[in-house]
């Protein structure tokens, strides 16, 4: 399937992680909800690379707000290239990984299982050494992701961490009505492939342009990210993501009229702190790009994406990032670079 198939697959892909995956996601948040609230767990670790890392920063938002929390991104190369194991006893381990095959990623969870820790594989690949270095396995349900961009498989993973914290809420009391939120997701997703033409119009325009920089904040933080690296691969575009929080502590200097920043920026805790930086932007004559469900934000920009409404500000990653992976497709389109083949990476990366 091509690339711009698997985009188009996302809704169906959602729809069917909801209806076959639930139940395993429900057994497991059976198992940990009571060490939970029993305060045996204090924090959780999740191990990743690449696309799968945007997915650990947006478990780490979530599992913050919802459950309260913390979360350490590990180091895998603490392992693998120095032979030390953090100690994580009192951790939940999570490795996310779409193939499941990356070395460092799975001595990071299998170090964790040996000091007892409860670990549990997000995967695509059921049968992968990170799901037998696991003591669960949260099986993405994807079918093959043949694109060497990750797309399909990215929304999948949020909406598998998304699942994992629900559960996890109802059973220690703190909100159970959030599990029925993610029945909105499928429909979001396909609101979001609406934006194409959009897309395009935001593509074509940035088509002589080989420098970006992208903004999000708070959930949306793990977009802005995702979305910098398929300008990457697929564009060949250098686009650097940032915190608006961190971007104006320095990275502002980097800015001038006519230079173009794409702004997440949905409603939410963070829209009126994005909004402030994008009136600053305008006074400096940068380009504004926003992707937004508001109006009113996308009526102030250069150019601007429509995102769908109605998704709770937690949930909004999944559906944001589709626009995002429509403008860097048909950014490589406009620059005249194949999406089906970006240079010299290859659909699973073996890191050690």
């Amino acid at each position: 399937m091509s690339l711009a198939g698997e985009i188009a697959e996302q809704p169906a892909v959602a729809e069917r992680f909801l209806r076959e995956r639930r139940d395993a996601v429900a057994r497991i948040a059976d198992r940990l909800a009571p060490r939970i609230a029993a305060g045996e767990l204090d924090f959780v670790m999740i191990a990743a690379r690449g696309t799968s890392d945007h997915a650990a920063i947006y478990a780490q938002y979530l599992f913050g707000a919802h459950l309260r929390l913390p979360i350490a991104l590990a180091a895998p190369s603490l392992i693998s290239l120095y032979g030390v194991e953090p100690r994580v006893e009192r951790a939940l381990v999570i490795g996310i990984s779409q193939s499941g095959q990356s070395p460092d990623i799975v001595d990071s969870v299998a170090a964790a299982r040996r000091q007892g820790a409860p670990t549990i594989a997000i995967t695509n690949e059921p049968g992968s050494e990170l799901a037998a270095a696991a003591e669960d396995v949260i099986d993405l349900g994807t079918g093959p992701e043949l694109a060497v961009a990750a797309t399909k498989t990215y929304t999948a993973q949020l909406l598998a961490v998304a699942s994992l914290v629900t559960a996890l809420e109802a059973r220690i009391g703190r909100d159970a009505a959030r599990d029925a939120e993610l029945d909105a997701v499928p429909d979001a997703l396909r609101d979001a492939l609406k934006s194409e033409p959009q897309a395009e119009v935001v593509a074509r325009h940035l088509a002589s342009r080989d420098r970006v920089i992208v903004i999000g904040r708070g959930f949306e933080y793990a977009t802005a990210r995702e979305f910098a690296l398929k300008l990457k691969e697929l564009a060949r575009v250098s686009a650097d993501p940032y915190s608006t929080a961190d971007f104006v502590h320095g990275p502002l200097a980097l800015v001038e009229p006519g230079f173009p920043v794409i702004a997440v920026a949905p409603s939410g805790a963070a829209a009126a702190d994005i909004d402030t930086l994008l009136v600053r932007l305008g006074e400096l004559g940068v380009e504004r790009i926003v992707l937004s469900d508001r109006p009113k934000a996308i009526a102030a920009a250069t150019l601007g994406i429509a995102v769908p409404t109605g998704l709770p500000e937690w949930l909004m990653p999944i559906a944001t990032i589709v626009p995002a992976q429509l403008v860097a497709m048909h950014l490589a389109i406009a620059r005249g670079i194949d999406p089906e083949a970006p240079r010299w990476i290859r659909k699973v990366t073996l890191t050690r």
